[in-house]
């Protein structure tokens, strides 16, 4: 009952922000899409798989016209092949409860992921800063290379998967602030998904953190 409530009032205020905004079809459609994706897959439900596959295409849509090729080209190539891997990897571990069963990694790994994702994000900066047109190269490098974390990690269960996106919910804060500002086209749509993001990423944290899980040695 308590998921039906809240999707109900995400999908009543994506209509309400749509309209305020007068971005009625595509603005309502990315806060929507984007906030049910991550309000389902804090509460561990498979479903949140469909939305998110539906945010990747319509928000990469929204970053490549305002010039975010990095995060554009990711949307469509990887991202939104990644919810339906998704799909089928929870698919296989649900729960009596319909729930997927999480798992955590040690701090070994957590070092290596931290490392990683560092020299993924200068090194794709430094390649899109090379791209005339590319708005906030580095900003962009590093959206780009936590979410894929992100969703590589939550593809697989691990509960660290709420830690990174909180860090790239920060990040992508202060691109659509910029852009805000800037009052680029859809901004103060995807500046709204960005803040409800934060609010959801913090539950996700909490609850994935509570509960029992799997510890992984590799």
């Amino acid at each position: 009952m308590k998921q039906k409530i809240i999707s109900s009032i995400i999908i009543v205020f994506s209509i309400i922000c749509g309209v305020v905004t007068k971005d009625y079809f595509l603005g309502s459609l990315v806060l929507m899409c984007g906030l049910l994706n991550s309000y389902l897959a804090s509460e561990k439900k498979i479903i949140n798989y469909v939305f998110g596959a539906v945010y990747c295409l319509l928000s990469g849509y929204v970053c490549f016209k305002n010039g975010l090729y990095g995060t554009a080209a990711l949307s469509f190539a990887v991202y939104f092949p990644f919810q339906i891997l998704g799909f089928y990897n929870w698919l296989k571990h649900i729960n009596t409860e319909e729930e997927v069963e999480t798992r955590g990694f040690t701090l070994k790994n957590s070092i290596v992921i931290v490392s990683l994702c560092i020299i993924g994000s200068l090194t794709i900066g430094f390649l899109l800063s090379k791209i005339p047109t590319q708005q906030l190269a580095f900003l962009d490098s590093t959206s780009v290379i936590l979410n894929l974390c992100g969703i590589v990690l939550m593809n697989l269960r691990f509960k660290e998967c709420w830690s990174i996106w909180l860090v790239t919910n920060t990040v992508d804060l202060i691109i659509w602030i910029i852009n805000f500002i800037n009052k680029t086209e859809n901004s103060t749509t995807m500046l709204l998904v960005s803040i409800g993001y934060g609010i959801i990423n913090i539950f996700g944290l909490i609850k994935w953190n509570k509960e029992k899980i799997e510890i992984d040695e590799h």
